[in-house]
């Protein structure tokens, strides 16, 4: 809880997340959501990219002790999987959101070889598509992958489902819940606020038809 409770904190510190209820954000999915966490931003402040990887490298050794290579999500988690990767003397690859349209036509680039144990990076957790769809190109490739670590997760249920259907362990530093109660603690987000980001978590597609 204090890793989660701190990674929150850095987030909030260095105005990674943004909130506007009243004009919501689009995402790549076209989901519609009054916050948005860019955790590219950790990268630009030495403290907090520390942090983020040191913690990474934790819930590495702890959860996933016999990893052989490190792949990171393209393209939010190749700059923290390759810190993680030199901090672990393990090799490194990243994993496309899609084949390379010209030469090698890669879904993955760098060396890794069938049956070795990978831990897959990702920024963020949302509704799992995106991750899991890393983690078929490395399986595809005859990789063990053993998991995932991200810095944060929105909680979605259906990125619970999708991962526990795929049989992928995912632990990540921070999740949307610890965000917001650091958020309130901080005096981050006002009370009005905190009810539209609750209804929205129970049910952003229901939340996301008052802007249609």
């Amino acid at each position: 809880m204090e890793l989660s409770k701190h990674c929150a904190n850095h987030l909030l510190k260095i105005k990674a997340v943004k909130l506007s209820p009243s004009k919501p954000f689009t995402w790549a999915s076209g989901l519609k959501s009054p916050i948005y966490c860019d955790n590219r931003k950790t990268l630009s402040y030495p403290e907090v990219r520390t942090f983020i990887k040191e913690g990474l490298v934790h819930l590495i050794r702890t959860n996933f002790p016999t990893v052989e290579v490190i792949a990171g999500v393209a393209t939010g988690a190749i700059a923290q999987g390759v810190l993680v990767a030199q901090e672990l003397n393990l090799p490194f690859v990243y994993v496309r959101s899609e084949e390379k349209k010209h030469g090698l036509t890669n879904m993955v680039e760098g060396v890794v070889k069938a049956n070795q144990k990978v831990v897959v990076i990702e920024d963020l957790v949302s509704t799992g598509q995106s991750s899991l769809k890393a983690v078929n190109a490395l399986k595809e490739m005859g990789c063990n992958v053993l998991g995932m670590t991200a810095i944060f997760t929105y909680n979605f249920t259906i990125a619970k489902e999708r991962f526990d259907e795929a049989k992928v362990n995912l632990h990540t530093l921070t999740d949307y819940h610890s965000l917001i109660e650091e958020a309130i603690t901080q005096g981050y987000i006002q009370k009005q606020e905190q009810d539209t980001l609750n209804k929205w978590s129970q049910n952003p597609q229901l939340w996301a038809q008052q802007f249609e």
